[in-house]
């Protein structure tokens, strides 16, 4: 079993690209869906740019996501929080 490394603090994730978070240019983020429904969580270039990818996050599950420095993830909902990780030995 891995563990994590907190690097920030989970929060919730913004609802267009306008307001994606970078989480301080971390490369890997643990994203949590809270709500009741499925989610589709997406990667943009940088916060306010354009979509790289997207992908659904079903209600309860958790997932990390690894990314670029610059690149911003958002969330059809704020249900969907996350929050900068790191792995270690």
């Amino acid at each position: 079993m891995s563990r994590i490394l907190l690097k920030g603090e989970e929060v919730a994730l913004g609802t267009n690209t306008g307001a994606a978070n970078a989480f301080s240019s971390a490369r890997l983020v643990r994203l949590v869906n809270t709500s009741n429904s499925n989610q589709v969580v997406t990667l943009v270039a940088t916060v306010g740019g354009s979509v790289v990818g997207s992908f659904t996050l079903p209600s309860g599950s958790v997932a990390e996501l690894e990314k670029e420095p610059l690149q911003g993830i958002f969330a059809g909902n704020t249900a969907v929080r996350g929050a900068a990780v790191g792995y270690t030995n």
